[in-house]
């Protein structure tokens, strides 16, 4: 019986033991995962006077943006954006002005604490 394979089979084993099994560090976007208002939903008067969008990592607030149109297309006066005291993947988005009825569109560009960009929008109705 001959031990050739066996002693490839243990330096093929110490190369790849030599080598990093990660490479590349992994980078995530933060993606929106819920809104409040929800996301598609139908809001019955009173409109609301703030939106909270949940993402799935902490986001730096200096470098996130939101932007909320009514159907029209005009955008809405919204307030300084804040981030939840209690969750860093949440902001608030408060809303001076009184939301239009009708199909609003929330527009989204956020960065997450890797400095990873992302963007996204959404629709919601405000009913009469």
């Amino acid at each position: 019986m001959t031990r050739l394979p066996f002693i490839k089979a243990l330096a093929v084993a110490a190369l790849f033991a030599g080598l990093p099994l990660a490479a590349t560090p992994a980078f995530a976007h933060a993606e929106l995962k819920s809104a409040v208002p929800a996301v598609g939903a139908t809001v019955p008067p009173p409109a609301p006077t703030e939106l909270k969008l949940s993402f799935s990592e902490p986001i730096e607030l200096a470098f996130t943006k939101v932007v909320v149109k009514g159907e029209d297309g005009q955008p809405v006066d919204l307030g300084k954006l804040a981030l939840d005291p209690a969750d860093a993947s949440t902001l608030v988005v408060p809303i001076a002005a009184s939301l239009p009825t009708g199909t609003i569109t929330v527009e989204w560009t956020a960065v997450a604490d890797d400095g990873h960009k992302s963007k996204g929008s959404y629709t919601l109705s405000i009913s009469n």
